[in-house]
């Protein structure tokens, strides 16, 4: 079989095949080679070229260029995951390129990180404020829980028929109840929380 040729705008003026090489139409990234058969006043099939595409280079995609007259490297982070300067929230890259300009592959290392224009920093009163409030919500659980062991014990001792030995397992759990109500949440994250009775209810 006859080899093709092509004169300076790319129709054969010579039938025969010819290997090309297909790149997508949109991203214009090289897809595959393939050989294909030309008439004579025919063009190459749509988004190829005969010119062979430069050598495999990790961490880039071998595309062509915008005018469509070369092969050219474009970095390739896709699947990489990155994270908005602005909030921190993390996005997985999609297409060819760099990293978007408001984004950074460091991942920031608190949820109270900020960009400070070159790193993450931890925003101490975001930070602060948020173990305050997470303290205070313990403290609430821990007490809703003492509520709930001793609810049976309570209403015994209301009605005078309690025994000594749940009387002394209530009488332990509302000192704990007492203590938790007074631990200083505003040391948070560094809180010390009173130990729990081991007696439970039955």
């Amino acid at each position: 079989m006859a080899v093709a040729e092509f004169n300076d705008e790319m129709i054969a003026v010579v039938a025969g095949e010819i290997t090309v090489y297909n790149f997508d139409g949109s991203t214009r990234e090289y897809r595959s080679s393939s050989v294909e058969y030309v008439a004579v006043g025919v063009g190459l099939p749509a988004h190829s070229c005969i010119d062979v595409p430069l050598d495999v280079k990790g961490g880039f995609a071998i595309c062509r260029t915008a005018d469509i007259s070369a092969w050219e490297y474009v970095a390739d982070y896709r699947g990489e995951t990155v994270y908005r300067k602005e909030n921190g929230k993390p996005v997985i890259i999609s297409e060819l390129g760099d990293y978007p300009p408001d984004s950074t592959p460091e991942a920031p290392a608190t949820p109270y990180d900020i960009w400070d224009g070159q790193k993450w920093v931890t925003d101490s009163v975001a930070k602060r404020k948020a173990d305050i409030e997470y303290a205070a919500e313990r403290r609430l659980r821990l007490l809703s829980e003492v509520d709930d062991i001793t609810s049976d014990w309570r209403v015994a001792l209301m009605l005078g028929d309690i025994s000594e030995s749940d009387k002394t397992k209530l009488s332990a759990w509302m000192a704990y109840k007492s203590e938790v109500k007074a631990v200083d949440i505003s040391t948070a994250p560094d809180v010390t929380w009173p130990v729990k009775p081991e007696a439970q209810a039955s």
